[in-house]
């Protein structure tokens, strides 16, 4: 897989040869506990938010067996955004979800400028953007502000931390609670936290 810069990624993606379906993060918690939970949110009609496809250019393709290809060079398009976005009671949902392993802090180089960019553009025009941040070691998922993030991104070229600490993301997020069938249910977080408090993430 190569980059928008040339740069060539190892892991390499299998799809299926008649449904062209692309294969790829297996086993990353996060990201299946989102799907599933908007999924319920789909059928539920409580919500639509869907994860956003990143456009992918395949420039050469191996054919193992008639019924599978493998993907053995291809490159992004265009960098992507952030992960999600949809709809909710009528509002603009935006919003990037990150698993770290640190115990003690969340690493910004998770992130990257052009989707900093791009939540900024979000929040201009009205929209509730945010980071899912969850902690793997104690299985903690926080929805933490976009415009609190965008003070550490800032920050981190002035020579702040280029990590925002566990107990400052516990203090300025907001906790996600786990349900059996939303197992991160962040829409009942904007509920509190935005929708109720006029959209705004001020105090507590």
């Amino acid at each position: 897989m190569q980059y928008p810069n040339g740069k060539k990624s190892s892991a390499l993606k299998k799809i299926n040869h008649t449904s062209q379906t692309v294969y790829s993060n297996r086993g990353m918690s996060l990201e299946d506990d989102i799907n599933d939970t908007n999924q319920y949110y789909l059928t539920h009609n409580i919500a639509i938010i869907h994860k956003k496809p990143t456009p992918v250019q395949i420039v050469h393709v191996d054919y193992p067996k008639r019924s599978a290809a493998v993907i053995k060079e291809a490159y992004f398009k265009q960098a992507s955004t952030t992960d999600y976005n949809g709809l909710y009671k009528g509002k603009h949902i935006d919003f990037e979800a990150k698993e770290t392993k640190n115990k003690h802090s969340f690493p910004l180089n998770n992130i990257h400028q052009h989707q900093i960019d791009h939540m900024k553009q979000v929040v201009k025009h009205g929209g509730i953007c945010f980071l899912l941040i969850r902690f793997s070691i104690s299985q903690e998922t926080f929805l933490f502000p976009a415009e609190k993030l965008f003070t550490y991104w800032e920050q981190q070229y002035n020579g702040g931390r280029k990590s925002i600490r566990y107990e400052t993301v516990k203090k300025l997020g907001y906790i996600i609670p786990i349900r059996y069938q939303a197992k991160v249910d962040y829409v009942a977080v904007i509920d509190k936290y935005y929708i109720k408090n006029g959209g705004t993430t001020n105090g507590r």
